[in-house]
């Protein structure tokens, strides 16, 4: 990978604790350029000309400090779209984790949400072994989960209303299901959003979840799919989420997000975030704070 290449600190917003001397010493060690701070003991970013060997040392030693670090080529780190994870990434939650708790399975069904995230097991039969559980349910518990329970990721909003306003599509991609999607991505602004549906029949969820299963390829094929129709490389793609059934499309797109994800996902992504909120993607962009919009 050829120079020259920027070098993204940031840290928890909420925790604020960017110390300018750490960033000098890096930049100085690094033979970088002098520092721009994007937001105030936040997040700072430099150039350098020769990725160093000691790159992840230097990510390793940052971790414990509550620091991120991600380094990039310079060109290009602005991109025209965003395909987002929804579980875990756009919000704090697993959806079918919460329907399964109302159901009086939760901890069961938590377990194989866990496992399969974290690659131990098939997304699709995992899937359908959960919304097996979820046989019998009243429907109208999909409302009452969604006005309760639910919670959105910090940074989302103006995540996706800084890109849009950038001119950047935005799109929600979930193993999860419409109905959570498509009041998560009116929510957040999203132009487009893709999920499994949950088959629902006299008020009550049957047991099964409509076919083709919307998992890992499907995610991969909404990529190629909508970059494709916008006529976008697919370097011109940001990709963020935390679980297994992401690691295609993070691998694929030109700048693949791993969100305080699962171990066996980090461990395949070069972009980690384990401190920042998603706003960090907008800092590994090169926008500042001061550019940061929020529509709701």
């Amino acid at each position: 990978m050829a120079g020259p290449f920027v070098a993204t600190l940031l840290t928890s917003p909420q925790g604020r604790k960017l110390d300018p001397s750490l960033v000098d010493s890096l930049r100085n060690a690094w033979g970088g350029g002098g520092a721009l701070w994007l937001a105030a003991d936040e997040a700072a970013e430099f150039t350098f000309p020769v990725m160093p060997d000691n790159h992840p040392q230097v990510w390793d030693d940052l971790q414990k400090l509550g620091v991120d670090l991600v380094v990039q080529q310079a060109d290009n780190r602005k991109k025209k779209m965003l395909l987002a994870d929804m579980d875990s990434t756009m919000i704090q939650q697993e959806c079918i984790d919460e329907l399964a708790d109302e159901a009086g399975v939760g901890a069961h069904v938590a377990d194989i949400t866990a496992r399969a995230m974290n690659g131990e097991l098939d997304f699709n039969a995992a899937l359908v072994e959960r919304v097996g559980l979820l046989a019998g349910l009243d429907a109208n518990v999909i409302h009452h989960v969604l006005a309760t329970r639910i919670t959105y990721m910090p940074g989302g909003a103006e995540l996706v209303a800084t890109m849009k306003a950038n001119g950047a599509y935005t799109t929600l991609v979930s193993g999860g299901f419409t109905t959570f999607t498509h009041q998560v991505a009116r929510h957040l602004g999203f132009d487009e959003n893709r999920a499994n549906s949950l088959m629902i029949d006299a008020g009550k969820l049957t047991g099964h979840v409509a076919l083709p299963i919307l998992g890992r390829q499907a995610k991969v094929d909404a990529l190629v799919d909508i970059s494709n129709r916008l006529g976008l490389p697919e370097t011109d793609v940001m990709a963020v989420g935390d679980g297994a059934n992401d690691l295609g499309m993070l691998t694929r797109a030109g700048t693949g997000v791993a969100l305080h994800a699962k171990p066996a996902v980090a461990a395949q992504c070069d972009v980690r975030i384990n401190h920042g909120d998603l706003t960090a993607l907008l800092y590994i962009q090169g926008y500042s704070k001061a550019e940061f919009i929020r529509n709701n």
